[in-house]
């Protein structure tokens, strides 16, 4: 996956679209898990999202407000999901918190990785 590709998929988990009915943010509004493989591809494209900038002084608008939308309004969607009685998956919010170290790491220029056993 190159930087092009990585940026699109990150952009359209936010947005649905007809092209992407199955965007992350929409799904988990509507109180539905991710589809099968949708996080790993998520958390590839972060780990070359991060790859392509560590070294850039900024990152555009666009590319931000995903990154934002992937890391803080799927943890709120979680928590409201569970408060009305989703049963999301088991490993859901693990990858939630995944998704948001990745974003951190694009942010400080420094991958982030889970302290062993955190979860």
């Amino acid at each position: 996956m190159n930087y092009e590709t990585a940026r699109k998929l990150l952009v359209g988990q936010t947005i649905a679209t007809e092209e992407n009915p199955d965007a992350l943010l929409t799904r988990m509004k509507q109180g539905k898990p991710p589809v099968p493989g949708q996080i790993t591809s998520i958390l590839l494209a972060l780990k070359v999202v991060f790859e392509a900038l560590k070294e850039s002084p900024s990152l555009d608008r666009e590319l931000t407000f995903a990154l934002y939308q992937l890391s803080v309004k799927t943890q709120q969607l979680f928590i409201a999901g569970r408060r009305v009685g989703v049963d999301w998956p088991p490993l859901l919010k693990e990858d939630l918190l995944r998704i948001a170290l990745a974003v951190e790491s694009i942010f400080s220029g420094v991958w982030q990785t889970l302290p062993p056993g955190s979860l």
